[in-house]
């Protein structure tokens, strides 16, 4: 018998085209395992780990999807944000002990990024594989 999780995903609804394509993605990799999963957007990527923290003091989820996307622009913020959203992240996994999956991809290019978001290759799909063989170990 297969063991029944529940996914929290939360998106930034910053680059929509994207962010959309990954959640899809995610979406329909759960499906397919048939677990459960709740979606909450946020506007920035930034937002994400936040969001993550107060949902998960509320209820209990065995893995957590990061979707997000940020594109570099001229100034260094670009890594800033992706440094700590990165840190961020990996903190709450390892302090709450669940998978906390990143899907905030970071890119030089809107195409670099569409590319990663799509049917053929989606990292959102990626990262519920990961969190799955995690939960399984």
């Amino acid at each position: 018998m297969t063991k029944q999780y529940k996914f929290l995903i939360v998106a930034s609804t910053f680059y929509p085209r994207i962010t959309n394509g990954l959640l899809s993605g995610a979406i329909t990799e759960i499906k397919k395992h048939k677990f459960k999963y709740e979606v909450f957007k946020v506007n920035g990527s930034l937002e994400i780990p936040v969001q993550i923290s107060i949902l998960l003091k509320k209820k209990k989820y065995d893995a957590v999807i990061a979707i997000g996307c940020i594109i570099k622009g001229k100034t260094d913020h670009y890594e800033f944000i992706a440094n700590a959203i990165t840190n961020s992240l990996l903190s709450i996994s390892v302090n709450k002990r669940i998978p906390v999956a990143n899907t905030v991809i970071t890119c030089t290019t809107l195409k670099q990024a569409s590319d990663r978001s799509s049917k053929k290759l989606n990292r959102a799909k990626e990262a519920v594989l990961a969190a799955i063989s995690v939960l399984n170990n």
